[in-house]
């Protein structure tokens, strides 16, 4: 008689990631919620997407399955009324994944306000690690909610636009939204 052997490719139910495109105007975002949270807001075209994938699955210990939530939903409709120029500020329940220091620095960005860009470096000082540019601007680049925490928001020390997932004109883009919103501050 065989026995069976445990299958190490099953995971535990409930263990899903759950995903779904988002066409927004400057490119296509990936949308992910685990449990009734969002997760991921990634842009699909976005260089370390494989990386940031592994990681959420890793620490998550899920995989992706292509469908939608609650969450997803509410976010999506979220997502239009900001880029309809008729919201400023989310309130969606965020899941940060990653290290304790990487999850301060995304935490911190949720601080930068609507229509308003500061420096790596002045996010550096913010955080009490003002030497630590570099592995700020890492973490800042290992975002995975892109716009809920918005990373576009940080600008290089001369006010140049560096580094951003969804490509510089994307970023671009959504500083010009923010600056041209219709909504008083």
């Amino acid at each position: 008689m065989e026995t069976e052997k445990p299958d190490s490719t099953k995971r535990p139910a409930g263990k899903v990631i759950r995903i779904q495109p988002y066409q927004a105007p400057c490119g296509v975002l990936m949308l992910g919620s685990f449990g009734d949270k969002l997760c991921l807001c990634d842009w699909q075209v976005e260089k370390h997407r494989d990386h940031v994938d592994r990681r959420l699955k890793r620490i998550l210990c899920a995989e992706f399955e292509e469908g939608t939530s609650d969450v997803i939903r509410k976010a999506a409709r979220q997502l239009d009324e900001y880029f309809a120029g008729r919201r400023r500020a989310f309130d969606i329940p965020l899941l940060f994944v990653g290290t304790d220091f990487q999850k301060a620095v995304w935490n911190e960005l949720l601080k930068v306000p609507f229509g308003t860009t500061i420096s790596y470096a002045a996010l550096s000082m913010r955080l009490g690690v003002p030497k630590a540019v570099r592995a700020v601007a890492n973490a800042n680049g290992a975002n995975s909610m892109s716009i809920f925490a918005p990373c576009h928001r940080i600008v290089g020390s001369d006010r140049s636009l560096t580094g951003y997932g969804g490509g510089l004109p994307a970023k671009k883009f959504l500083l010009e939204l923010e600056s041209e919103s219709r909504l008083p501050l």
